[in-house]
């Protein structure tokens, strides 16, 4: 799945860019005739409903065109919002110190989900702390990461 990943990252990047945004990543879901690939854009400006039709037009004509994804699928693009997905370690570095939610591929400690502060990037791995001990995760293990909102009152 990692490389059906990359090459629609490398598909879809260009097209993005080139219309004034930032691809944030690419999250394709395979479910049969529910499959879905959503692609998350953003921009110093913000990213209105308009910019994402705008962008869900161009890479679909793209898509049509290269037919990376077999079968039926539906198209979505949005802004990463603030429960933002993390894909890249460089976006993990970005938010360090925030509070993530982490799913594994496979059970580490009997167990998938994590939730706890990043406390930074090494090498190829994250580090999470929670409940007082700090977690390394190798960025391959992790099969989606999402950053937590905090709100102060």
């Amino acid at each position: 799945m990692a490389n059906k990943h990359a090459a629609l990252n490398t598909l879809i990047e260009p097209v993005v860019t080139a219309m004034g945004f930032d691809l944030w990543g690419v999250d394709y879901l395979a479910q049969g005739k529910h499959s879905r690939l959503v692609i998350y854009i953003e921009s110093a400006e913000g990213v209105t409903v308009d910019d994402c039709a705008s962008v869900s037009r161009q890479v679909s004509g793209v898509l049509d065109v290269e037919d990376p994804i077999a079968g039926e699928y539906r198209l979505e693009v949005s802004s990463p919002g603030m429960d933002r997905p993390l894909f890249t370690l460089d976006q993990f570095a970005r938010f360090k110190g925030s509070r993530v939610q982490v799913k594994l591929s496979v059970p580490f400690e009997g167990r998938r989900k994590f939730q706890g502060q990043l406390a930074g990037v090494e090498g190829d791995e994250i580090l999470l702390q929670l409940d007082g001990q700090e977690y390394c995760f190798p960025v391959e293990s992790i099969e989606q990461a999402r950053v937590v909102p905090q709100f102060d009152n």
